[in-house]
């Protein structure tokens, strides 16, 4: 998704302050949406490795066509950056996601592995930058994973072909591996985004058997924002990389939704879970910080902080940010980083 609108984006807090309601891939990874399928112009040949040009891909406001094997791609959103490099394409241009901050360190790696030195980009902090985009003459446009197509689809496509969901509800329930089937469609690319999903399965698989300890345990994730403390696990939520790696929810999830989600602070005990884990996206600008939740008495009374297995996901690598809005770059990165937090969690260490 376009994390220059959500609460856990990579984003400074005076320009990520949003209401706490849950989207529907936060958490996940692997299941959910229906496939956005658009209309594709079949391989000319038997060669199911490529696409065939030109490609035509129906979009929610209109028709994407292709004439030829794209070289050229500018991107509108740090999903959509990743999704490039995932593929192994170095955009023309971006949006700067970092604001000219540290680069994650899962984006690092792909553009170091490519070469690419530095992106280059643009400064989003008004919205897309339609005339430097222009000015790099890209053949399409990735808009995958933003929720502000409505408004400038109409700009973007007079630059180049742009390659979007099929239907506006899209942009909030896609998967990851959706997202990234689609743009690849327009790529001539669907074999590559096979292999890059079926090694983060892998990457998520091997983990999973790695650590046996995991399977049944329930959790909790919660996430403290600036307005309320928000139950982020709740029944209905996708499933996500904990219950990909072996957790499952706890059966107090079943009492909060997507529009049903804060917990007070007199009702902490409803956290309670084999594994409680815990983020502060928003720093001093959240509801409070961890030093005060965790010196609360209700807290220090549930069984998994006296047991220990508690565990704060850091929200300054992002790794928060990349829990809650997995890609195609970032999700074996998660993986690796979330493994050892939740074995020492489940272990009470």
């Amino acid at each position: 998704m376009n994390r220059l609108a959500r609460p856990l984006a990579r984003r400074s807090a005076a320009r990520t302050l949003i209401a706490a309601v849950a989207c529907a891939t936060l958490l996940a990874g692997c299941g959910g949406a229906a496939d956005d399928k658009g209309t594709e112009t079949k391989p000319k040949s038997g060669d199911a490795a490529a696409a065939a040009f030109p490609v035509s891909l129906t979009n929610a406001w209109g028709t994407t066509k292709v004439d030829k094997k794209p070289l050229k791609v500018a991107t509108v959103s740090d999903g959509d950056t990743d999704i490039a490099l995932a593929l192994g394409i170095v955009p023309v241009i971006t949006p700067d996601a970092e604001d000219g901050g540290p680069v994650p360190e899962y984006k690092q790696r792909a553009i170091t592995k490519l070469g690419a030195g530095k992106l280059k980009t643009y400064d989003d902090t008004d919205g897309t930058d339609f005339e430097a985009i222009a000015a790099e003459a890209p053949d399409v446009i990735l808009g995958m994973n933003t929720w502000s197509m409505e408004t400038e689809y109409a700009k973007l496509a007079p630059i180049a072909p742009v390659v979007t969901y099929t239907d506006k509800k899209h942009a909030d329930t896609l998967t990851w591996q959706e997202r990234l089937r689609n743009a690849a469609k327009a790529l001539g690319m669907k074999d590559e985004a096979e292999k890059v999903i079926a090694a983060n399965e892998k990457a998520t698989a091997d983990a999973a058997a790695a650590h046996p300890e995991f399977k049944g345990k329930t959790y909790t994730y919660a996430v403290v924002h600036p307005e309320q403390l928000t139950f982020m696990s709740y029944a209905d939520q996708d499933p996500g990389v904990f219950e990909q790696l072996g957790l499952r929810k706890t059966d107090k999830a079943k009492n909060y939704t997507a529009d049903k989600n804060s917990v007070s602070l007199e009702n902490l005990d409803q956290l309670d879970a084999d594994v409680l884990l815990m983020t502060y996206p928003f720093g001093d600008n959240g509801l409070l910080s961890a030093s005060e939740l965790e010196s609360n008495k209700v807290f220090q009374s549930l069984g998994a902080v006296k047991g220990k297995h508690y565990a704060v996901i850091p929200s300054e690598n992002t790794l928060s940010s990349a829990v809650a809005y997995p890609d195609a770059l970032s999700a074996p990165w998660v993986v690796e980083k979330l493994t050892p937090i939740l074995a020492k969690a489940v272990a009470g260490r």
